[in-house]
């Protein structure tokens, strides 16, 4: 989660925003029309007493010399962010080019953790002179005015340009709400003039692209303006100075011609090499925007799921053992930068990790591990090594190279010793199943399956009933847990016949699976015996068998 520069608790930032919703709430009752002649006060008279307020305070920072803490930001919303409500809601969007609107949901842990961002991003906005209305719903308590605006989920962002409204593509931290407000409404690109306005821009930007252009216009300049106004996340500046150029990026060689990508880490320059069309600048941009090494949050797991480079190595740890790993996992990741994204999750927090260590059958695991995904063929794998440095480039190599194996899970090995069902796991397939002179009927079932423990019921009644029949085996199979490259499964129960002989042909399915399912969930045993026995009891020794043991 992208939280404000100073850290502080959840429940702590919860609290904050929930005093700030009910002053907001106190606010708009006590100011609630009681006439008609109240109905009819302007909304610039509201918006003019907060720019007043808000004059008063700066001059008052101004005398102090002091600097918000987040206590004073939320409070600040409460005059730079407009409450929206049944009675202002048309008017501010209908009487205002650009309005920004949050809605949100008092009981929302997300609509909480954005809200110190939307207000610090308000001030920011206001301080830039910008057009832009800052506003926010409660979607709880004025259903039908966010039934109007098309909020339906919360946190949601929605741009209104001239009352139609544009979906919020950006970031979700202050600078990156900034950034993309200002560049839908008019501003795409910064531009530099002298040294000191670039040492100022740097205490306020941690990541942005830096354009040198002997002067500005010409093909070079338009693509740089497109790719500027196309892209929806980080700050784009120009300048014609080299003073200026080096000033924000220091390793600068052209002298008249420059692009180059600055964030706020070990990577921190990066310089375009390609030609100047926005096509090929926004993909680079896309490749190299992250940091060496990313930590997922659920505000920014958008943006990396979506990023170009499909295959991504995942790193779980707690905090504390991260720290030590971060600097030569970054010296790692340096060298299969674009190729491999590298992405860390905090193996404590359940929300993000275990969703993915459940892939790998790993969910109650507190070690550090190393995972990868390939987006682009849904294949996973498993670092099965330590987790060290040298392993880990190793692994990634491997991965570049097609030398280390997709992962597939599977649950210990279990006890089978007079088992009539056999329980079968991915480590076992195999064995039990795809190499076994025998016919298999396979059961595949999950825990969470409505009608699998009346099937499961019924296949054990089978398996009894075929019991001295050498040539037939009865297994099953929790697919939940368990996984195998020849067993692709999307509905359960499901039944499958492995033949003898057959055991490698795409029509080992039933091809009326759900005519046998059926059968044995509204049939007799007799009536699925009877099923089996076309399909096995074929052969002349084994239809010898089937007739002694009255199978047939």
């Amino acid at each position: 989660m992208l939280f404000p520069r100073k850290p502080t608790s959840r429940f702590l930032l919860f609290t904050l925003t929930s005093l700030l919703l009910l002053s907001f709430s106190i606010k708009i009752n006590a100011s609630d029309p009681t006439s008609p002649e109240d109905d009819s006060d302007d909304l610039e008279q509201l918006l003019a007493l907060d720019e007043q307020e808000d004059q008063q305070q700066q001059d008052q920072e101004q005398e102090s010399g002091s600097r918000f803490s987040e206590a004073e930001v939320l409070s600040k919303a409460q005059r730079i962010v407009l409450e929206l409500n049944s009675d202002n809601s048309k008017r501010a969007i209908d009487e205002n080019e650009y309005v920004l609107v949050l809605g949100y949901a008092p009981w929302c842990v997300r609509s909480a953790e954005l809200m110190p961002h939307f207000a610090e991003a308000a001030t920011s906005l206001k301080e830039l002179r910008s057009p832009l209305l800052m506003a926010k719903l409660d979607a709880e308590r004025y259903p039908k005015v966010a039934s109007s605006l098309d909020i339906k989920g919360f946190p949601t962002l929605l741009l209104f340009v001239n009352g139609t409204s544009i979906a919020y593509t950006g970031g979700f931290s202050a600078e990156e709400i900034v950034i993309w407000a200002r560049k839908k409404t008019g501003v795409p690109v910064i531009r530099i003039s002298t040294v000191a306005e670039a040492e100022e821009f740097l205490k306020k930007h941690q990541m942005f692209v830096i354009g040198l252009f002997e002067r500005f216009e010409g093909s070079d300049f338009e693509a740089f303006i497109k790719a500027a106004t196309a892209d929806n996340e980080i700050q784009f500046v120009e300048t014609n100075s080299i003073e200026v150029a080096k000033a924000l990026y220091p390793n600068i060689k052209a002298s008249n011609l420059f692009l180059g990508i600055v964030k706020s880490e070990p990577e921190r320059y990066t310089p375009y090499e390609g030609n100047f069309d926005m096509k090929s600048i926004l993909q680079f941009l896309d490749y190299n925007k992250f940091p060496l090494v990313t930590k997922l949050t659920d505000l920014n797991s958008v943006r990396v799921y979506s990023s170009p480079i499909k295959l991504q190595v995942y790193i779980f740890a707690k905090a504390d053992d991260f720290k030590t790993l971060l600097e030569p996992l970054q010296d790692v990741a340096r060298k299969f930068k674009t190729k491999i994204m590298f992405i860390y999750i905090d193996i404590m927090d359940e929300n993000l990790a275990k969703p993915f260590l459940t892939l790998f059958g790993l969910e109650e695991s507190k070690d550090t591990l190393v995972t990868a995904f390939d987006n682009k063929g849904s294949s996973k794998y498993l670092l099965q090594s330590n987790p060290t440095p040298s392993n880990i480039e190793e692994f990634c190599s491997g991965l570049l190279d097609g030398s280390i194996s997709t992962y597939f899970k599977s649950q210990p090995i279990p006890d089978n010793n007079n088992a009539s069902v056999l329980a079968v796991v991915g480590k076992t397939f195999d064995d039990l199943v795809l190499n076994s002179p025998k016919n298999v009927l396979l059961e595949v079932y999950t825990p969470w399956c409505i009608n699998c423990e009346t099937t499961s019921k019924q296949v054990e009644k089978l398996a009894k009933h075929f019991k001295g029949l050498d040539n037939l085996a009865f297994a099953k199979i929790d697919a939940s847990a368990n996984e195998h490259p020849k067993l692709q499964v999307d509905d359960y129960p499901s039944l499958f016949l492995y033949k003898a002989g057959y055991k490698d042909s795409p029509e080992i399915p039933f091809r009326d699976n759900f005519y046998v399912i059926n059968l044995l969930l509204k049939f007799s045993v007799s009536d699925c015996s009877v099923y089996l026995r076309q399909r096995i009891c074929t052969s002349s020794p084994d239809l010898d068998k089937c007739i002694r043991l009255r199978l047939y």
